[in-house]
């Protein structure tokens, strides 16, 4: 890929706009996979915005959904979330004046998107908690040299574990995570390396057993430390066996079906509330009472048409539109949109 001479690009007095760094495609296939899997997760969640709350008996294949699905995905999305910050704040370094007013800009966008959704949507947005975490944690982070970084994930992770909070808890930590992998060079390598994560991947699975168990067996409540580390650590065993993969002849089918959605995770994340409130009218009841076959027709539905989408789109232009408006609010300059070649 042949960069743009930095001295071409106009500038204004805060930024230049940067050329666009070669994207690593392992991100794109880990960040589609997981909005596929949050899509599934969210589904009845979304489409029950407005209806009574009914006591009800439970529903076949609920079981296996709590097992791999329910809060499986975010921790992978927060993870790409602290990569995606440490890639941008190196990517501004050397061509900003004021790098952290680039990443302060482009929070404050995603905190105002987050709040729109939030009110007008779906009260389950997870956009303004992101914006917030990272405004008071990823940040100030960027200050601190990186074995503090990764010293204070690994406390941010570990404490709630141990007192048994909820997965949002471990929101601070996970994005931490991601950035003190993106400064000890583990993400620039990612593509290279697939002896860490054959070895992890089992490593996390064999964790993984006893924690199911606990969550089955001993944690009643959805959102309590079992549930929490089996998602942690479940998650885990999902990124380790895709990067794996990636590394056989499969990797052209997984870059084909999930790379499209993940390049732009932002517009389908958004899109798919709308698309679940519509099916949702649509069918009408009370979605509690949907089977999981059910939820998964209405996710796979929804997925088809943004992976068409997707790709259609990214044919003819760079971003997806609402990935290039937070960029635009980033770089506060508006950047191009379609391909130049």
């Amino acid at each position: 890929m042949r960069h743009q001479d930095p001295r071409s690009v106009p500038e204004t007095p805060q930024a230049t706009i940067s050329p666009r760094r070669p994207r690593i495609a392992a991100l794109d296939v880990v960040r589609g996979f997981a909005l596929c899997g949050i899509l599934v997760a969210n589904v009845q969640p979304i489409a029950h915005v407005g209806s009574v709350a009914v006591d009800r008996a439970p529903i076949p294949g609920e079981e296996w959904m709590g097992l791999l699905v329910d809060q499986r995905f975010f921790p992978i999305f927060s993870l790409l979330f602290g990569v995606g910050f440490s890639l941008l704040l190196n990517s501004a370094t050397d061509r900003a004046a004021h790098p952290r007013l680039l990443l302060l800009r482009r929070l404050l966008a995603l905190l105002a998107l987050g709040l729109v959704h939030h009110f007008l949507l779906w009260e389950g947005d997870i956009l303004a908690i992101y914006a917030v975490v990272g405004l008071v944690v990823l940040l100030p982070s960027t200050w601190l040299p990186r074995w503090a970084v990764a010293g204070l994930a690994a406390a941010l992770l570990v404490a709630p574990l141990i007192i048994g909070s909820g997965f949002l808890v471990l929101v601070p930590g996970l994005f931490l995570l991601g950035s003190a992998l993106t400064r000890y060079g583990v993400i620039a390598r990612i593509e290279r390396s697939t002896r860490g994560p054959a070895v992890l991947g089992p490593a996390l699975a064999v964790g993984a057993v006893p924690a199911l168990w606990w969550q089955t067996h001993v944690g009643e409540s959805g959102f309590s430390g079992s549930f929490a580390l089996a998602g942690l650590l479940i998650a885990g065993v999902y990124v380790c066996a895709l990067l794996v993969l990636l590394r056989t002849p499969v990797r052209p089918a997984l870059q084909a079906v999930f790379a499209p959605l993940g390049r732009m995770a932002l517009t389908n994340y958004l899109t798919a509330t709308i698309l679940v409130l519509a099916i949702s009218r649509v069918l009408g009841g009370q979605s509690d009472d949907w089977s999981s076959t059910t939820v998964l027709l209405i996710a796979g539905a929804i997925l088809a048409v943004q992976w068409l989408w997707s790709a259609l789109w990214l044919r003819r232009y760079q971003q997806g539109p609402l990935e290039w408006l937070w960029r635009w609010a980033t770089w506060a300059r508006r950047p191009p949109l379609r391909h130049t070649s």
